[in-house]
């Protein structure tokens, strides 16, 4: 799959599907040359011209036409004449931040290795994937920098990370280092993105892009609500099934900047790494430091065959462990329920309601340690409440599987309220400069987990409870952003590396307690989707997708998620009404269809539900169960987006290709009670299908090129589920 061309000086990497391709050039500097749909050859036939322009330096004297700014580069840097976004800046000991890295070598490695200490993709058997690394040289600090590409078989998809390794004898100070920079040639491209905000995650804006820079960015801690790590570029005629896509995702869960930018003279540049304002990093010789890494995909069919690269990289090459394979457990969460206002009677109450009504775990969140009356106090105290749970934690779990559920249990770890037993221990143990008092956000601090102790503190505390408990589900919480960077452990000169070292230590966290307890299914959440990215992803197969339960509004925050991440990696629950977020009031049905689209859940006090009501809730959870394996593992097509149109559908189809499931939605009646027509996808065109409410039968080619009308009715948020068969004959 990877091969290098000495006639050409160009390095290919290919699956019959997808190439990429770059030379090297003037013996040292690395050309772009093309990212897309399979090529036999790439021999230049829409290589760029190269003039003798104004303003452009020459490294080559003796050729004019040569510059670095107007070349198109795979890991640019800075200081020598391209003046676009560098994709690397080095300090050097004197202060000086020049240095020239030039093209030294190559190797060709089976498989694909392993990122010390981060979240990565990962292959099972080594010929599943290759990878290329090239080494660049500085010929004045003796160091190197290393590019790593990875290309899989049977996907579309290149993983790229940067290393960089000192091989001298003064230490160097990395100031900005992307995982990956790519020039693709011309200027007409749409640019879309996810951004958005606490409670309205992961909207969809696309633009077409202008002559300037655009730069995405996070500096919370986190990769944020606010934007999501990452880029796509397509055509501008591009829609879900149709054009060309190229995609950027930075597997990572902390700060990032993205950068789109257009040449002067054509092309764009895509770069994707740690957010220069808070990432530095001293680099003594002898040492190497790692990138985290990002993924790079390409559809010829569309947004839709993007996201089934990601979808099906994330879910069995990214996501780990037990729970990957299997199907998740529909659950009840205690909070929207009880709030802080929780105890033993409260929660074996409901366990035995939750499994009369078929749900299979009981999640008992916020409210159940120490003197957590509030959200005021006892973060990092993680010992249960002995008034509200005078029989321990471990009576209570054993109670609540007697009533027929799993027991499941939240945490907040890396945060600790300035009212705790914790932080009266150890004051130094949190975030904070020396000189200010440090700003608090939901009456909390966060813990510096750049500290080796404050990680083993939180994996002992952690691990105390799920032995004590015998939990299979855990979810992970962290309801605040980080400011006042500043570490009691690190000395001076490593303050800068903070935020990164921080990640660090939460990753590290993070394995060790999948190690401990590879049974427990981790749910990642940062009050709802606030870092709901591909790094944490590596340790918690599924993400609570947004607080905002509402059914209207999850709409379009699931259609944003799911342009990345599948169906199974999110959590989506039905919630009580009128909603807590929004104060709409939907039906039970229409909740119900929203949830559908991810791992089922209920946020409500069950014990509330009038008759009809449970019973309509038992029917749910036995559709579900049903059509568990096909939601949470098929293959997920969108079809009309939310964001859009008044009418919103998408539509799964199982593994096996036997089952169909088809969820319409309409927001706000129409008085015209026009007909709204969804076109399927991913159906055999030659088979016939039959719709299980009434038994009526249609081709394949007819849902999918004739398409699916609803029903309008005189009525706001509707929603119409259709279960389809494929028909034997």
């Amino acid at each position: 799959m990877i091969r290098f061309d000495a006639q050409e000086n160009a390095f290919y990497l290919d699956n019959g599907r997808i190439t990429y391709c770059f030379g090297v050039v003037k013996e040292g500097y690395l050309e772009s040359r093309y990212f897309g749909r399979h090529l036999r050859r790439c021999q230049g036939s829409a290589r760029p011209a190269y003039f003798d322009r104004g303003f452009c330096s020459n490294p080559d004297s003796q050729d004019k036409r040569f510059s670095l700014d107007t070349l198109p580069q795979e890991y640019p840097g800075m200081n020598q004449g391209d003046f676009r976004s560098p994709a690397y800046a080095v300090e050097t000991a004197d202060g000086r931040r020049v240095t020239r890295f030039l093209y030294q070598g190559y190797e060709i490695l089976p498989g694909k290795p392993p990122l010390p200490g981060l979240p990565a993709t990962y292959v099972e058997q080594p010929q599943e994937a290759q990878t290329l690394v090239v080494r660049l040289a500085d010929a004045h600090t003796g160091a190197q920098i290393q590019l790593f590409y990875t290309i899989f078989r049977d996907l579309d998809a290149i993983c790229r990370h940067v290393e960089v390794v000192n091989g001298g004898r003064e230490a160097l100070w990395l100031e900005r280092l992307m995982a990956m920079s790519l020039d693709l040639p011309g200027n007409n491209y749409d640019l879309l993105t996810l951004s958005g905000s606490h409670l309205m995650e992961k909207v969809v804006s696309r633009r077409p892009l202008t002559a300037d820079s655009v730069v995405l960015d996070s500096c919370r801690g986190a990769s944020s609500p606010q934007q999501t790590p990452c880029v796509v570029l397509t055509d501008p005629q591009t829609d879900e099934t149709h054009g060309r896509v190229w995609a950027v995702n930075f597997v990572y869960s902390g700060d990032f900047q993205g950068v789109v930018q257009m040449g002067q003279y054509g092309g764009v540049r895509v770069q994707m790494g740690m957010n220069p304002l808070t990432f530095g990093w001293n680099l003594e010789p002898g040492q190497r430091f790692v990138s985290p890494e990002c993924v790079l995909v390409y559809s010829q069919q569309g947004l839709n065959g993007m996201s089934h690269t990601f979808h099906r990289l994330y879910a069995q090459r990214l996501c780990r462990g037990p729970w990957r394979d299997r199907v998740r457990p529909i659950l009840l969460n205690s909070w929207e329920a009880f709030t802080f206002s929780i105890d033993e009677e409260k929660c074996l109450s409901l366990a035995k309601q939750a499994a009369q009504l078929g749900m299979e775990l009981f999640v008992l969140d916020d409210g159940w340690f120490k003197n957590r009356m509030d959200d005021r106090r006892a973060l990092g105290d993680w010992v249960a409440d002995p008034v509200k749970f005078p029989h321990g934690l471990g009576r209570l779990a054993q109670g609540v599987r007697e009533a027929g559920v799993e027991f499941g249990i939240w945490f907040e770890p890396e945060m600790v309220s300035y009212d705790s037993d914790l932080y009266r221990s150890h004051p130094d143990w949190v975030i904070r400069s020396p000189y200010y008092d440090p700003v608090l956000s939901r009456s909390q601090l966060v813990l510096d987990l750049s500290n080796p102790a404050v990680q083993d503190y939180l994996v002992e505390a952690v691990s105390a409870v799920l032995t004590e408990t015998g939990a299979s589900y855990v979810k992970w919480d962290m309801n605040r952003h980080i400011t006042d960077l500043g570490s009691a452990w690190l000395p001076a000169r490593r303050q800068r590396e903070l935020s990164h070292r921080y990640m660090l230590g939460l990753y590290r966290v993070l394995e060790q307690l999948n190690q401990r307890f590879p049974q427990v299914l981790f749910e990642g959440c940062s009050s709802g989707g606030g870092r709901f990215d591909a790094g944490m992803l590596h340790y918690m197969p599924q993400t609570w997708t947004s607080d905002n339960t509402d059914a209207v509004c999850r709409l379009q925050i699931q259609w944003g998620t799911s342009l990345l991440f599948p169906p199974v990696t999110m959590g989506c629950h039905v919630s009580a009404v009128p909603n807590h977020q929004t104060g709409r009031v939907t039906s039970l049905q229409t909740r119900f269809a929203a949830a559908l689209g991810g791992n089922l859940g209920y946020e409500m006090d069950i014990r509330t539900l009038t008759p009809e009501e449970q019973a309509e809730v038992k029917e749910q959870i036995r559709t579900y169960k049903a059509l568990r394996e096909t939601v949470q593992h098929g293959t997920f097509y969108r079809l009309l987006s939310p964001q859009r149109h008044n009418d919103s559908g998408w539509n799964v189809v199982s593994q096996d290709g036997n089952t169909v499931v088809c969820c319409q939605y309409r927001v706000l009646a129409d008085p015209l009670r026009r007909t709204t027509v969804v076109h399927l996808q991913g159906l055999d065109p030659e088979a016939t299908y039959r719709r299980q409410a009434d038994g009526v039968c249609f081709g394949g080619d007819e849902l999918m090129y004739a398409g699916l009308s609803d029903a309008p009715v005189r009525q706001d948020f509707v929603s119409v589920i259709s279960i389809f068969q494929k028909v034997e004959g």
